[in-house]
């Protein structure tokens, strides 16, 4: 049998929510563990919890192709802003943006062909020689490392087997299972010339994002266990060592972005406090014409509250508008020509 009708048995085999490749009770387990509990719009997850995937998801994927960076660097590189000066960095970065694209992309335009190969050229941008190949099925031969695998070749075949790996990915109910299958899919056919894996890894997001699951980060999984794990399905089309390996980093990845949300979705226990003081000193500044330090020192406060109260003041006199103002005990037209004056008091 040739590796293209090897390629079209593993994928082709599969019936979207009759056949599994995780084990059904483990895939319905995660999906229930990750799923974010109230109703929202289909990436409110991701966009929760976006600034700590950025750079989980970034290093590990990064780190699982031998990038050399830190997790510190890679925080250090983030927020510098600083032009990449090798090509770690630019993969890093390159990670980084296409996170971002999967972000405001997937819950626009969900789960097709054109986002997925969208996702590899941001991926692969200035890591190819030739740019002709970012987001193009692949027209070469490649080979895995350290791999007898031959992933199949012809590349109009290969861009119908691709369409058909994300058209069944778009069927599958189960988001978590949806992820597995593209993950191990994608990496098995290797579409594009390069950057294959690191296209399954974040790819394998998409499903989740449009369920509002917790996303997959591939936080701490050693380099050597997802090699094996990889090759078991390269050669063997075995994906019991997937399936491990899956669920134990969807497992810490759940937990990591569940502490993150908990800690987002805490209500300010400072404002809280001081609710009724920080209604008080609105009040002086927009009703009676004080100046916000001296609504603050008409009130008692502990002295070591008085500068973060002062601070919360002037932000919430910032963002005050007719539409909000009623929180504040304030009317619309007393709101609006404090603020049409200028918003007298705030430097």
């Amino acid at each position: 049998m040739n590796t293209l009708s090897v390629a079209r048995d593993f994928a082709g085999a599969y019936c979207p929510n009759k056949t599994f490749l995780l084990p059904q009770g483990l895939a319905d387990e995660l999906a229930a563990l990750g799923r974010l509990p109230e109703q929202m719009p289909a990436g409110a997850y991701a966009r929760k919890v976006v600034e700590q995937l950025l750079i989980d998801l970034s290093w590990s994927s990064s780190h699982l192709e031998g990038n050399r960076y830190t997790l510190l660097d890679t925080e250090e590189l983030f927020k510098s802003g600083a032009a990449p000066t090798d090509s770690d960095a630019i993969m890093l970065l390159n990670h980084k943006a296409a996170i971002e694209f999967m972000v405001d992309a997937v819950p626009v335009q969900g789960l097709t062909p054109v986002v997925v190969r969208n996702l590899h050229a941001v991926l692969m941008q200035g890591l190819l020689v030739d740019e002709t190949a970012l987001g193009t099925i692949r027209n070469k031969i490649v080979n895995i490392s350290g791999s007898v695998f031959l992933p199949a070749q012809a590349p109009q075949l290969l861009g119908e087997m691709f369409g058909h790996v994300v058209a069944k990915s778009r069927e599958i109910r189960n988001a978590v299972e949806a992820a597995f299958f593209l993950w191990v899919n994608l990496a098995y056919l290797q579409p594009f010339e390069d950057g294959n894996k690191r296209v399954s890894r974040l790819a394998a997001n998409i499903p989740l994002m449009l369920y509002n699951q917790a996303p997959l980060s591939f936080i701490d999984v050693d380099r050597d266990d997802h090699a094996l794990a990889m090759m078991g399905v390269y050669e063997a089309r075995d994906v019991s060592m997937a399936v491990d390996l899956f669920a134990w980093t969807y497992r810490r990845s759940q937990a990591r972005y569940k502490a993150v949300l908990d800690a987002v979705g805490k209500p300010d226990a400072f404002r809280i406090r001081h609710r009724e003081a920080l209604t008080q000193a609105v009040v002086q500044v927009v009703r009676n014409g004080k100046k916000p330090a001296q609504a603050v020192s008409l009130l008692r406060l502990p002295a070591a509250d008085k500068a973060r109260f002062a601070q919360l003041l002037a932000r919430e006199l910032g963002a005050l508008a007719p539409y909000n103002c009623a929180r504040f005990r304030l009317g619309v037209d007393e709101a609006q020509a404090w603020i049409d004056k200028g918003r007298p008091g705030l430097a």
